[in-house]
């Protein structure tokens, strides 16, 4: 570019766009930070476990699960990652008490930094079971319903203490809050999924 024709300001100006986009970094990086790290489970064999990890970050962090140091391998365990990519969950079924027995890593990376959380899964044998262990004693039936109408979906569980329930679409944990209002959790466990009208 032929400097000798523009006026000094119009220089000083060109000099300092170009230290902008050459020597400022041309985007704010974040390390990851967890948003949901993973909760210690215990199972029973032959049951499933599902740990959920989410981070946030720039750029948006990768997700990976690590058993023993290794990246997780089995045709049982199964990674199903969030719409947004902001997570995803690791799911195991059937449950092994000796082969899952262990901790799993969630490890979120990006090109600022890495941070992991780990978690512990035990797995019960039938004959191990404590009282008071959770127990679902009715649990969400197939349902057929019209477009626009409302399913209510049921799920009973006994324990000491009451047992929280958690719902779950296609692996995913159920989100009530970003659903507007189509789905709510019922005091019983019951979730009612109004129809969306698409007319």
């Amino acid at each position: 570019m032929d400097l000798r024709g523009m006026s000094p300001f119009h220089k000083v100006f060109l000099h300092f766009l170009l230290l902008t986009k050459f020597l400022l970094p041309s985007g704010t990086l974040s390390i990851p930070n967890f948003i949901k790290s993973p909760d210690d489970q215990t199972g029973i064999y032959g049951g499933v476990a599902s740990f959920i990890c989410q981070a946030t970050g720039d750029p948006k962090p990768l997700i990976t699960w690590m058993k023993k140091g290794k990246k997780v391998n089995s045709p049982r365990f199964e990674v199903k990652e969030f719409d947004d990519k902001s997570g995803s969950v690791l799911r195991i079924q059937p449950l092994r008490t000796n082969r899952d027995e262990a901790i799993y890593e969630c490890t979120a990376t990006n090109s600022a930094g890495e941070i992991s959380a780990p978690a512990k899964l035990i797995v019960l044998e039938e004959d191990q079971i404590p009282a008071g262990f959770p127990n679902i004693d009715m649990g969400p039936q197939l349902k057929v319903v019209e477009r626009t109408n409302t399913a209510t979906m049921l799920c009973a569980a006994s324990g000491n203490p009451d047992p929280e329930i958690f719902w779950f679409k296609d692996m995913l944990p159920v989100d009530i809050s970003s659903s507007n209002g189509r789905i709510k959790q019922l005091r019983s466990g019951g979730t009612p999924i109004r129809g969306k009208n698409t007319r």
